[in-house]
C-alpha cells in the first residue's frame, strides 16, 4: 500500500510521469469502471486527483467536486486520502463525486489565489464604459499581486485583431515576470480558460480562489466566472474592475454572478482581505495603493 509521507517535489501536477523517471501502477476506480495507468512516483493528491479524471474523460479536474480515497488491506476498504499522501508504490484508489458542496464563503488566502486578468486591449478603449478607470483599478490589482507574490494569468482577445494588453499596465517582457505574470494567453474563445490558461491553473498546488477582473463583464468575464464556479473554484469578481460597453450589461451580469456564487467585491476589499492583518510584511505597501479611494465607475448610481 502507498505511504504517506510530506510533499512532493519536482513531480509534474499532471502526475504523469516524466520520460525515464520511476512510475508505479495505480488503479482508479470511478462507479463500477476500473481503469490502469502508470503516475510517477511522489506525486501528490491534486496530481493523482486530475490523473485519474483526465482518464475517465473529464476535460479539467472539478476542483472541490471530488473526493480520492485510497483501499487499506488491512481494514478491507476504501478510506480518505490524507491531504499530504505521497505516492511511493502501487495502489488502487476511488473518486467519488461529491453530491453536496459547502456555498463559497468569500475566504482568500495568498497561498491559493490566482489574479486572472482578461481582454484590457487598447482597442476596447473607446468604446467600453469607464475603461480609464477600470485600467486604473487594475494597476492597483497588479500591483498588489506583485507586492504579495501572487501568480497572474493575463488573456488577450483576438490580439491580431485587438491589439495587445494595454500599456499602462506594462505587462510586456522583464515587466510582466516581476509583476508574477505566469503567462499572456492569446485568444479566440470568449471565456479565459482555453488550454494554455488552464495549463498554468493545473500546476499552481491548492489553487482554491481567482480573482477575477478586465472586460468585458457580461461576455469573457461572465463566461470565464462561471466555468470556474462550476468547475468549485472560489471566483471573487472585481466589480470596479470590470465593465461592459453597456452599463445594462455590466450590471445584470455582477447580479448573475452573484447569484451564481461568484462573490462580486471591490479591489480593496481583495488586497485588504488578502493581507489580512496590520502586522503584515507588506500592509504599508499595500495600505499605500489604497490610499486614495478607487473610482466609482457608475457603480454607485445603482446603489
Amino acid at each position: 500500500m502507498a505511504e504517506a509521507a510530506g510533499p512532493s517535489s519536482g513531480v509534474p501536477s499532471s502526475g504523469v510521469p516524466a520520460p525515464g523517471s520511476p512510475s508505479v501502477a495505480v488503479l482508479f476506480c470511478r462507479g463500477e469502471q476500473a481503469r490502469a495507468c502508470a503516475v510517477g512516483v511522489g506525486a501528490g493528491r491534486e496530481a493523482l486527483l486530475q490523473r485519474g479524471l483526465r482518464l475517465f474523460g473529464e476535460r479539467a479536474p472539478p476542483r472541490g467536486r471530488w473526493a480520492l480515497q485510497l483501499f487499506a488491506p488491512d481494514w478491507g476498504q476504501f478510506v480518505d486520502l490524507p491531504p499530504d499522501f505521497v505516492l511511493a508504490e502501487r495502489c488502487k484508489l476511488r473518486l467519488l463525486p461529491l453530491r453536496h458542496t459547502v456555498p463559497p464563503l468569500g475566504l482568500l488566502e495568498p497561498s491559493g489565489t490566482v489574479f486572472l486578468c482578461c481582454d484590457l486591449q487598447d482597442r476596447f478603449r473607446p468604446a467600453v464604459k469607464y475603461f480609464g478607470d477600470i485600467i486604473s483599478v487594475s494597476q492597483r490589482l497588479l500591483q498588489g499581486a506583485r507586492l504579495l507574490g501572487l501568480p497572474v494569468v493575463v488573456t488577450e482577445q483576438y490580439p491580431k485583431g485587438l491589439g495587445a494588453t494595454v500599456e499602462e499596465l506594462d505587462l510586456s517582457g522583464a515587466a510582466a515576470a516581476t509583476a508574477g505574470v505566469r503567462a499572456v494567453v492569446p485568444k479566440t474563445r470568449f471565456s479565459m480558460l482555453v488550454p494554455a490558461v488552464e495549463a498554468v491553473l493545473d500546476d499552481l498546488p491548492g489553487l482554491r480562489s481567482a480573482v477575477l477582473f478586465g472586460v468585458e463583464t457580461h461576455v469573457c468575464v461572465q463566461q470565464t466566472a462561471l466555468e470556474l464556479v462550476a468547475r468549485g473554484l472560489e471566483v471573487h469578481v472585481v466589480a470596479d474592475a470590470t465593465s461592459s460597453r453597456s452599463m445594462m450589461d455590466r450590471m445584470f451580469a455582477l447580479e448573475r454572478l452573484a447569484r451564481a456564487g461568484a462573490v462580486v467585491t471591490t479591489s480593496e476589499a481583495v488586497l485588504l482581505q488578502l493581507v489580512g492583518d496590520k502586522e503584515h510584511p507588506k500592509f504599508k505597501d499595500v495600505q499605500a495603493l489604497i490610499k486614495a479611494g478607487a473610482p466609482e465607475s457608475g457603480l454607485l448610481s445603482k446603489v
